[in-house]
């Protein structure tokens, strides 16, 4: 191993003292590429580092900094004053004593410790077998002058017993969950990015510093908990909507806790993904950051494919509400601004490892040019979606019943007519209010019957004017989740089917295997809808519940509708986090495509939201109500003339080339 010294302290000088020699003796040949540095100072220098960092305020002969890394072992501090003054008691050299000090702080990188009596016997015996080897006699055949009060070990004894704790299996378990716990209050409705932040750092240097030297299996057991915890605490509001209706929850309710483990299992294996892919690297740690980044978003770009894909809350998310760097998604997509938060996260652990080492501080810097790259170009993207002389789109009327899942639904026939009657009378009322208006838009599922080709909208002709409605809808003997445009005398002429069905809700990914609300048939996918309103056009991409979450899904290649017109239902969630984190996703997708969005939710948040991600006006969860006003600035952005599929090209090329660079770099250093 290469042993770097620093020599703070100039009376050091006059020992001839082989460092690199006595560093190897002690690590053996398993540590042939590996790092460490030996700083010779003084009383008064490792006072002050010992009072900094282990809180005792007083000088010790060694002090050693485990990294935690194979490459880069960590840095030992020895004292010149204390060990003169231990060789002069025990009657020895101080090159004697010094060459100890060096095989004590060696083996304290290597991760032995002297805090239970058997660890302290198994690490004096490998001592005394090092010192040997050199030709020392044992040095604890008498009163040591190595430290016997803790004070040179990272802590102390009290940090010791939470050391011994969290270096166990289990302890290392518990914090594992922590860490994905508490990253999961980065999105909506908490908003604690710094907790995101806290909990992906915490388990990247747990990773790093635990990882490496288990099997692959064993490394996939230990980072599970992560992903895990991390997947339950931000989904389980998934459940909720087995219970928001009695008939469904007295058939579902049993499924409530295999449903949760099966969102452990998932989190547990996709999360794991990025942290496995960097526990066994043995490159420069400033490679590192990269891999991680790269990874981290493959797997979110791989999870839009899993059984119809659920692309929620990428990491870009916990930012959504700093407007600045939010818009730094119109540049690289929520998957881009992942990679760069996820890269910061990951290369200011390296930095926390070892501050030393300048290629980390260049991966760091690097990803911070990404970050600000983005913010330039979002602040454009700000200006653009402001630019009120763009035209707008027309005055449309949002209606939001917020009648609950109940009122709704029924498996008694007499009481299921008397909702929907009573429902569509709701609507009605809030509809035929006095406005401006154009168009009326209402959210999913919203007509309480099912339509069937040549059925005319009821609620178009009581209105006069023409509307947008959710409606299930009856066709070629299949059955599909549709947005209907219908015109002031009721008839239909468009029909838009979701093509993105709810797996588990809307369709049975297994079969018979886990039984199914519903069994609905997709639609064919994206297109553009045209229709005359006060003699002009007005474009729009239609899109059904949760398809507005998924990049590049709604807007056709090449085309700019002047708005999407996204109609929900998030009932089934109610006030959980879920219907706050739903708004997010649309939020991100006006970002991302640079078209504004009018949004009706059934019962919240229905919202008008501008192609900058402002929400401009909205509805409350469960309120009743309408909004009555236009979006504009829709524009083409430099996301979506690339595509999400190309930006994840550009960013696993430009992660290979940093990764290679780094590496080629840091061979030269050596």
């Amino acid at each position: 191993m290469r042993i770097y010294v620093n020599v703070e302290d100039n009376r050091w000088r006059k020992y001839r003292i082989d460092f690199e020699k006595i560093a190897n003796a002690a690590t053996g040949k398993k540590y042939d590429g590996s790092e460490a540095s030996i700083t010779l100072v003084n009383d008064k220098y490792i006072q002050k580092i010992n009072k900094k960092y282990r809180g005792i305020n007083k000088p010790t002969n060694v002090l050693s900094f485990e990294l935690g890394d194979s490459v880069l072992l960590g840095d030992i501090f020895i004292s010149l004053d204390t060990v003169m003054r231990e060789a002069k008691q025990e009657n020895i050299s101080v090159e004697e004593h010094t060459a100890h000090m060096v095989v004590h702080g060696i083996l304290h990188l290597l991760g032995y410790d002297h805090i239970k009596d058997s660890d302290a016997e198994k690490m004096e015996k490998r001592e005394t077998v090092i010192l040997k080897k050199l030709g020392y006699k044992n040095p604890y055949t008498a009163d040591s002058g190595v430290c016997t009060d803790e004070s040179c070990c990272p802590g102390g004894r009290t940090i010791g017993v939470f050391k011994r704790f969290f270096n166990s299996g289990f302890g290392r378990t518990i914090l594992y969950m922590l860490c994905g716990a508490v990253a999961s209050l980065g999105f909506a409705p908490f908003y604690m990015w710094w907790a995101t932040v806290i909990g992906i750092l915490g388990a990247y240097l747990l990773s790093v510093n635990t990882l490496p030297g288990h099997s692959g299996i064993g490394k996939f057991f230990r980072v599970f908990p992560f992903g895990a915890f991390y997947a339950m605490a931000m989904f389980w509001w998934v459940l909720n909507s087995i219970y928001v209706v009695p008939e469904l929850a007295n058939q579902f309710a049993v499924w409530t806790a295999p449903g949760l483990i099966g969102i452990g299992i998932a989190g547990g294996i996709i999360f794991s993904i990025p942290f496995l892919a960097i526990s066994g690297t043995r490159s420069n740690p400033a490679c590192r950051p990269f891999v991680f980044a790269a990874i981290w978003t493959l797997v979110l770009w791989m999870r839009e494919w899993l059984l119809t894909g659920f692309p929620w809350n990428p990491i870009s998310n916990i930012a959504i509400d700093n407007i600045y760097i939010a818009n730094s998604m119109s540049l690289y997509g929520a998957l881009g601004l992942t990679f760069v938060i996820v890269g910061l996260i990951a290369s200011l652990g390296e930095i926390i490892r070892n501050r030393r080492n300048g290629l980390n501080w260049l991966a760091f810097i690097i990803f911070m040019m990404f970050g600000a790259i983005g913010v330039l170009y979002g602040i454009k993207n700000i200006r653009v979606a402001s630019d009120v002389t763009r035209a707008q789109t027309p005055i449309v009327r949002i209606v939001q019943p917020a009648r609950s899942a109940t009122q709704k639904a029924t498996h008694s026939r007499i009481v299921a007519m008397q909702n929907a009657n009573y429902n569509l009378q709701v609507m009605a009322s809030l509809a035929s209010e006095d406005g401006e208006h154009e168009l009326v838009i209402f959210p999913e599922t919203a007509y309480p019957f099912v339509m069937m080709p040549g059925d005319r909208m009821s609620l178009a002709q009581f209105l006069a004017k023409p509307v947008i409605i959710g409606s299930n809808y009856f066709a070629d003997g299949n059955m599909y989740n549709s947005l209907l445009v219908a015109s002031p005398d009721g008839a239909v002429s468009n029909v838009y089917s979701k093509s993105h069905l709810v797996p588990f809700g809307e369709y049975r990914p297994f079969g018979d295997m886990i039984p199914t609300p519903g069994m609905l048939t997709p639609g064919t996918g994206p297109e553009i809808i045209k229709m005359n309103l006060g003699g002009s056009d007005f474009v729009f991409a239609p899109a059904v519940c949760y398809e507005i979450i998924f990049s590049d899904s709604l807007v056709p290649q090449g085309k700019t509708p002047n708005a999407i017109i996204n109609i929900t239902n998030d009932n089934w969630f109610g006030r959980t986090p879920g219907t706050y984190q739903h708004l997010d996703m649309v939020r991100r997708y006006a970002i991302e495509s640079g078209v504004p969005i009018i949004r009706s939710n059934y019962s919240g948040i229905s919202a008008l939201i501008l192609s900058d991600g402002n929400v401009v006006a909205s509805i409350p969860i469960g309120q009743p109500g309408i909004i009555d006003g236009a979006v504009w600035g829709a524009h083409r952005t430099v996301y979506r003339k690339l595509g999400r599929d190309m930006w994840m090209i550009i960013l696993l090329v430009v992660s290979c080339m940093a990764t290679i660079w780094m590496f080629d770099v840091s061979r030269k250093d050596d």
